[in-house]
């Protein structure tokens, strides 16, 4: 067993690691401390010395090489900013973030000779890294726990109930069996989570799930236990196809299951049961991952990377969007994002002004596309999906040395990117935002970063 504690300073990591430690008849590792032992000297030293960039390769170096098993770890308050960190600390560990309010953590780090890490005040410094930091705390974790109110014995108590016992009560579990049959729709599926939820040979194993109306035929699972495997981690992913989102979010409470993809019909809607909203997926309006850290679900947006990231080296200024739907407010956002004039099109006329009124954007009929002389135009309806063997665009209207950009990704080759290749159009298929999406939503579920190819080669 190792037990990693992550979060800011003063939230309880070194006090509890030591109870912790003890507890657990397990030595205790403290990153800052060991740092500074191989260092020579301590902290404040090496930052006068080497600068923050020095510190943050020492402990590099330390995290690398801490003991894969049988001890407890307090990790330093900036280490999960770090991939690289994050997957060694997370590999067959369980991570507790230790979470407290600001001013409980300016008030405990008051006078500490800790240097500053920025130019605001000390209780102004607390509350901006806190703000910038926390979204990693809680992507790096296993498990959230409040330490603002408690004292050292209860904060130990609580992760020794989640390490022997798991984070939801036998009770619930039960309780949530009939949810389950409801809801994956494969017979054997039904009987591995059943077996899951009532087994305590893994009280700490998480569940992840992929929720849509269908879903059945989704990537994700496999993709997902499989990087699960690679990276060592103790979770296991699933789907629930649900036509009410609101049941599905009960049972996300009830079963404290980790994260959520979101597909359709569900990503709008699911807003509304939910704690916090992403700023980018306000915009967009439109959320298709959920995570749920200690009982606070967040909703975020990783489609428009996806569509961002495989136009990161498409040139040009001027973009059309095909379809008005979330897809499409996605690929807009993206387009945006990256400076571009963008001009949406779509069937339904009035669909496609409300869009752009939201974005500041151009719209039109899908006839008006050949005026446009668009730079990259991207399809984000269903038109091409599966044995649809429609093009949402004539081929006439497609002109050399456009980039198509087709978000359908099954198949991968669509009458509409089949008909660009005839026209000398570069080519994205919709399997790359899928990939980019997914290594995005991977970072945000877990706070590892993975490489594209790596998921590419899982898909095929």
């Amino acid at each position: 067993m190792r037990v990693v504690l992550i979060g800011f300073r003063g939230s309880g990591k070194t006090a509890v690691g030591k109870r912790l430690a003890g507890a657990l008849r397990l030595p205790w590792i403290d990153t800052d401390a060991a740092i500074e032992a191989r260092a020579g000297m301590g902290i404040p030293a090496i930052f006068a010395e080497r600068r923050e960039a020095g510190f943050r390769a020492l402990e590099r170096e330390i995290i690398a090489a801490l003991p894969a098993d049988g001890c407890v770890v307090s990790a330093g308050g900036g280490a999960v900013l770090d991939p690289e960190n994050v997957a060694h600390l997370r590999a067959g560990s369980a991570v507790f973030f230790l979470r407290a309010p600001p001013a409980v953590l300016e008030a405990r780090v008051r006078g500490s000779d800790r240097p500053a890490l920025t130019a605001f005040s000390p209780a102004e410094e607390v509350r901006v890294l806190l703000a910038e930091r926390t979204p990693a705390y809680r992507s790096a974790a296993d498990v959230c726990v409040d330490t603002g109110e408690r004292g050292v014995g209860e904060v130990c108590e609580a992760i020794l109930s989640a390490l022997f016992a798991g984070t939801v009560p036998r009770a619930s579990c039960l309780r949530s069996l009939d949810a389950i049959v409801r809801m994956v729709p494969s017979a054997a599926e039904r009987a591995n989570l059943c077996t899951l939820l009532c087994s305590k040979e893994n009280p700490l194993r998480r569940l992840f799930a992929i929720t849509g109306f269908p879903c059945a035929h989704s990537k994700s699972p496999l993709l997902y236990n499989h990087l699960f495997s690679r990276f060592n981690l103790n979770y296991y992913y699933t789907l629930l196809e649900w036509p009410d989102v609101g049941d599905v979010i009960d049972l996300v409470r009830t079963l404290d299951i980790r994260a959520l993809s979101v597909t359709i019909p569900h990503k709008s809607v699911v807003m509304a049961h939910l704690d916090e909203i992403d700023a980018h997926a306000a915009a967009i309006g439109a959320v298709n991952s959920v995570l749920n850290c200690g009982g606070i679900l967040s909703g975020y947006n990783t489609d428009w990377i996806g569509v961002k990231m495989p136009l990161d080296d498409v040139e040009g200024s001027r973009a059309v969007v095909i379809g008005a739907g979330g897809a499409a407010a996605a690929a807009v956002y993206a387009l945006r994002d990256r400076g571009m004039e963008v001009c949406i099109l779509n069937r339904t006329e009035g669909r496609a002004a409300a869009l752009a009124s939201r974005f500041g954007c151009e719209y039109g009929p899908l006839a008006a596309l050949p005026a446009l002389d668009a730079d990259v135009l991207i399809n984000a309806t269903p038109v091409g999906m599966g044995d649809d063997g429609r093009s949402p665009v004539p081929q006439e209207h497609l002109r050399e040395g456009m980039c198509v950009f087709d978000l359908v990704y099954t198949p991968p080759q669509t009458p509409l990117l089949a008909a660009a290749e005839k026209r000398g159009c570069r080519t994205i298929p919709g399997t790359e935002m899928f990939v980019y999406q997914a290594k995005a939503q991977f970072a945000l579920f877990t706070g590892i970063e993975v490489e594209p190819a790596l998921i590419r080669r899982l898909l095929q």
